[in-house]
């Protein structure tokens, strides 16, 4: 499956918009876009998975690396996720702790 990646900064945010499946093979295409997108001063990312079918163990380390990274610029990475088969995932991981998890991206960009 291919993962279709999308970037766009609105205000003092970048909205970061995954489709298809992050696994193995296309976490690295994401890694790239994450840490492009930061180390062009964007530290405020919001990555939307609501496109996203499946997510495995390499596609949670590069949000995890991707929000080291941004905090390290006092940045944040939030998330933007309904997908019960997503978010049981972050829950399963203990990640829901670790990342905002939000209805949309309006929200999101609210809190």
């Amino acid at each position: 499956m291919e993962l279709d990646i999308n970037s766009v900064r609105t205000g003092d945010y970048c909205v970061m918009t995954l489709a298809g499946e992050v696994d193995v093979y296309t976490a690295p295409r994401l890694k790239s876009a994450l840490v492009e997108l930061i180390e062009q001063g964007c530290v405020n990312v919001l990555v939307d998975l609501e496109n996203v079918g499946f997510i495995d163990s390499s596609g949670l380390g590069v949000l995890v690396g991707g929000l080291r990274r941004a905090k390290e610029k006092s940045g944040a990475i939030r998330l933007v996720c309904t997908r019960d088969s997503i978010l049981k995932i972050f829950r399963i991981t203990g990640l829901d702790k670790v990342f905002p998890i939000f209805e949309s991206v309006d929200e999101a960009r609210e809190f």
